[in-house]
């Protein structure tokens, strides 16, 4: 009686957890959202919901009157950031990727579909027909250690994707304030031209009554050059930056025609405080828990490859046969594949390579984003503080100088062609000014992305970099 207790508990364990798998298998399903809920949140962590709101994997038809609502203002940078979450199609493309990862986790969870056999034979008078059933067993055995595997990887592609959303964001950001900065530094130099152009001219009257030398006339055109040569090159530097920002943001033909705030943001009145930037690299970057999510999938696939390495096939079929000549046949047959040439070390073995490579990667990652982080955050500060010394020292002493000519001319002490002197001097402040407060909004951009994801990291741009910059593809 104990015994045949034992044998009826072992039994509804045994079905319990079969009408568990077949439970779980059945529940699989495609999820309205193609895993795309988890990304929305992390991106709103950094970027407020209603602008996380912007990531849908919508036709561009539903998108379109939201882009033109946007486009229809001046641009701003976070309007420039929601344009690029509605409507670059990278990432599109990376949101549908994820629609494929949620498909092979739903698809992973289901259970094998049984092959049904059909057969009728012939012999003299007699007549049979044979039925057959069968299920892959091997397949619906491993299939909690496949789901789980699977599980991991769609939570690692959510967040490599989070990833590449917030990267693409803060090169949104550097390329809105490179063009910004560009337009600034255009219409200076655009004054500056007209400027030049009056000095130029009455430098030119006054040579033809014999007032200048020649000489004197040859250095206030060699200016008017040079600033007509500079207004050429900022041009050209305002389109490459336009046209970058143009890529990030997924527009085209008269789309491009959006108009820029007319000057970049003001330098805020102090940087932010150095925070514990270890411990918030190794809890925030994405890039480290996407490997680390990597790692955890490879070792459930570890797992499995071990729990199955003897087995490779395994099948259960329910025959049914019956026959005019002879009474009706029933039975069922295991088929199992033996394990004679191919004992399972290889597969093993390999999953426990990648799982160790994984995990070394992972390792070196926390490595390096501890250092990009401390080193974001030093270029952040460096920038502040070179942006604030422009802002409270040489733009203002510069300003005060032009006001005390700006007098001396009035009285008549000296005259229009020292007025225009001191007005070239300051073009060089001006310009750097400019770049100075540029390179700050560049290196807080980099700064926001070192929290949670890899940086392009470099020093404060100079001209030419930026330049540079401007003409690179995302």
């Amino acid at each position: 009686m104990m015994a045949f207790g034992r044998r009826a508990t072992r039994h509804l364990r045994g079905m319990s957890v079969l009408a568990a798998t077949l439970l779980l298998a059945g529940c699989a399903s495609l999820g309205p959202d193609a895993g795309l809920d988890p990304v929305r949140q992390m991106v709103g962590e950094r970027l407020g919901a209603q602008q996380a709101q912007s990531l849908q994997a919508r036709p561009a038809t539903q998108r379109a009157p939201e882009l033109d609502a946007l486009l229809a203002a001046p641009m701003t940078v976070d309007s420039a950031v929601q344009i690029a979450l509605l409507n670059h199609p990278g990432l599109q493309a990376d949101l549908h990727g994820l629609g494929v990862s949620e498909a092979e986790l739903v698809q992973a969870s289901r259970l094998p579909n049984p092959g049904f056999s059909w057969g009728r034979s012939r012999q003299g008078h007699e007549r049979e027909i044979e039925r057959g059933l069968g299920l892959e067993l091997g397949h619906l055995l491993a299939l909690p250690l496949i789901r789980q595997a699977q599980s991991q990887r769609l939570a690692a592609a959510q967040l490599e994707t989070a990833q590449r959303v917030l990267s693409h964001v803060a090169e949104t950001r550097k390329a809105f304030y490179t063009a910004v900065a560009a337009q600034q530094t255009l219409a200076y130099q655009r004054d500056v031209q007209t400027a030049a152009e009056a000095g130029a001219e009455l430098a030119r009257r006054m040579a033809q009554t014999g007032n200048w030398s020649a000489l004197q006339q040859a250095r206030e055109h060699a200016f008017y050059a040079e600033a007509a040569l500079g207004t050429a090159r900022a041009e050209r530097t305002l389109m490459s930056a336009r046209e970058r920002l143009s890529r990030l943001l997924g527009l085209w033909g008269a789309q491009t025609d959006y108009r820029l705030s007319e000057r970049l943001p003001d330098l805020p009145a102090s940087a932010q405080p150095r925070p514990a930037l270890e411990q918030e690299a190794l809890g925030q970057r994405l890039d480290l828990r996407a490997s680390l999510a990597q790692t955890e999938a490879l070792a459930r696939q570890l797992g499995l490859q071990r729990a199955t390495r003897w087995v490779n096939v395994l099948e259960l079929d329910l025959l049914h046969a019956n026959s005019n000549e002879a009474p009706r046949k029933t039975g069922f047959e295991f088929s199992l594949e033996l394990p004679l040439f191919d004992w399972g070390d290889a597969r093993v073995a390999r999953a426990e390579r990648q799982y160790m490579q994984n995990l070394h990667r992972s390792a070196q990652i926390a490595v390096e984003a501890r250092s990009e982080l401390r080193e974001a955050y030093q270029n952040y500060r460096a920038a502040h503080d070179v942006a604030r010394h422009y802002r409270d020292e040489l733009v203002p002493l510069a300003r005060r100088v032009s006001e005390q000519n700006l007098l001396r001319y009035n009285g008549m002490f000296i005259g229009v062609f020292e007025l225009l002197a001191d007005t070239r001097a300051q073009i060089g402040t001006v310009n750097a000014s400019i770049e100075a407060l540029r390179d700050f909004w560049l290196a807080q951009a980099d700064y926001e992305l070192a929290q949670v994801a890899k940086p392009a990291l470099g020093g404060p741009a100079s001209p030419k970099a930026a330049a540079a910059a401007a003409g690179a593809d995302h």
